[in-house]
Parts: C-alpha cells; structure tokens; sequence
C-alpha cells in the first residue's frame, strides 16, 4: 500500500548539497534513472538551462514543454515526472538553503505559476559563462567553498531574473497590496493543512480579513479564499495520484474532519470527483 509520494533528497548523493553537471544527450543510465523515479517530488531546486533541444514533462498536473534557448525552475515539493529530455544545457539540483534568500522568495512569492522561459541569445553567453565558472570551481576539490556559494549565488541570481523580469506581477507598481499579497500567498504554501480561512492569515498580518480579501483579489483577480482552496487541492491531486489513501484518509491528511465537506469541495473546484480524478489521471499517467 503506497502511503507516501517519494521524495528524493540530495544528502543522500552528495555532500555538499548541489549536482551540477553538463547534459550533452541523455545516456541509458539517465533514461534509467528518469523511469525508476517516476512520479515523484524533492526536497531541493532543480534548474534547467537549456542551450538547445527539448524537455517536455508535467509539474503539478500540468503538462510542460520548452525548448532552448530557455530557462525553468521546480521548486521543492512540487510533484513532477519527465516524459523526454533531449536537449545540451545545464542542470542543476540544490538544496533549498544554499539559494539566496532573495532568489528563493522570485519564486516562492510569485503570484502565479512558475513557467519555462525562453531567453534571448545575448544572455545565453553570459549565463553559459557563469555556469562554465560554477563548474570548474565546483568539481576542484580543493577549491574554497566560499568562492563556490558566490558562484552559485551569481548562477542562481541570473536565473532568477529572468523570471522576475518576465513576471506579470512585475508589471505592477510595488505597492503595500503587492506586498501583502506575496506574504500571504507565502504564509499559504506552509499552513493551507490548518489554516483554511482567510480570517486566520489575516491576523497572522496584523490586517482584517476583508482589506486582506480586497487586496489579493486586486493584485490577483481572486479571492483570499480561492488561494487556500487552490494549495489544498493541488496537495490532494498529488496524493490522490500516487498515494493509495482512501479519499477520507486524504481529507484526514489536510485537516479536514468532515470527508464530506472536503469531498464536496474538491468536486466543486475541479469539476470532478476525488475518485475521477484519480481513475482519469492514472491511466494517462502511467500509459
């Protein structure tokens, strides 16, 4: 009986927290590995830079597709399975506090859902320099670990600005609405289990729960409520598709005590049942 979605963490490969590694084709043992995994999630960042070729997979139930030149990131947690990599570029798998805090808050304080990017060709050169840099240094043993973070801190502070300059949220005059939003969508992603009412993140805000409900429908386009329903629904997707907890079991999981509410909630927001979603996703994930 499968309880739990794997979860893979880089301690267990390496020492020091981060793979970095050239990808030129994809070898047999990386095909092996990508199959053996599966569907799974980790507790770390993994970024790509593709130089050219393609990658193509799903996040979140979300199916994905880029080409290179382009950049993506998966953050950890986020569920995910590869379906092809055939692509030259970089690869890089670290552990959550090894990235900058103000390259981790580009992604976990984005409004909306972190997407692959093309880049243009002038950057391309510039990050492929760095990332050439971040390599050498890295794979020296005996070089300073000092000079690899700085490294990775340029690497990861480049990538992130990519997807901050291409950001809609971007486009909006940083404002108190704007920071507010970002800190409740933050506060969300870590207590959506037991907190599931607006009222309760505003307190935590030190605002009301109506001025909290006005600016993040400002900002957004939609309610405070509709983004603590939207992180419990993605989490119950992700259990309902690889774990084998019953339904109540899910809802248990996500602080829910009445199974029903819980069940009539997710049939609302999906348009489905529980069990259709799981039915449906099993078989087009596993043909």
């Amino acid at each position: 009986m499968n309880k739990n979605i794997p979860t893979y963490n880089l301690n267990d490969i390496t020492t020091d927290g981060l793979v970095f590694k050239f990808v030129r084709e994809i070898s047999e043992e990386t095909n092996k590995d990508i199959e053996e995994k599966g569907v799974h999630r980790d507790s770390h960042y993994l970024f790509l830079f593709l130089q050219s070729g393609k990658a193509e997979g799903m996040v979140d139930f979300k199916n994905f597709e880029t080409e290179g030149p382009s950049v993506f990131c998966i953050m950890p947690g986020q569920v995910h399975y590869s379906k092809s990599f055939n692509f030259c570029g970089w690869f890089l798998a670290v552990n959550s506090d090894l990235v900058p805090n103000e390259v981790r808050a580009v992604f976990e304080e984005s409004l909306f859902p972190i997407l692959p990017l093309n880049i243009k060709s002038e950057f391309v050169k510039n990050l492929d320099d760095c990332a050439q840099l971040l390599y050498l240094y890295h794979k020296n043993a005996k070089t300073d670990l000092n000079i690899v973070q700085s490294l990775l801190d340029a690497y990861t502070g480049m990538l992130a600005s990519v997807f901050a300059e291409n950001s809609t949220q971007e486009e909006i005059k940083e404002s108190r609405a704007l920071k507010l939003t970002r800190q409740f969508k933050t506060l969300v992603k870590y207590n959506f289990k037991t907190l599931k009412s607006p009222s309760f993140y505003a307190e935590l805000m030190n605002i009301s729960a109506t001025y909290l409900t006005e600016v993040v429908k400002y900002i957004t386009g939609k309610p405070a409520g509709y983004w603590i329903q939207q992180e419990i629904i993605i989490e119950a997707k992700r259990l309902l598709f690889y774990t084998d907890l019953t339904v109540k079991e899910i809802a248990n999981e996500l602080g829910y005590d009445d199974y029903a509410y819980f069940s009539r909630m997710f049939s609302k927001q999906t348009k489905q049942s529980a069990m259709d979603f799981r039915k449906k996703n099993k078989i087009e994930f596993t043909e």
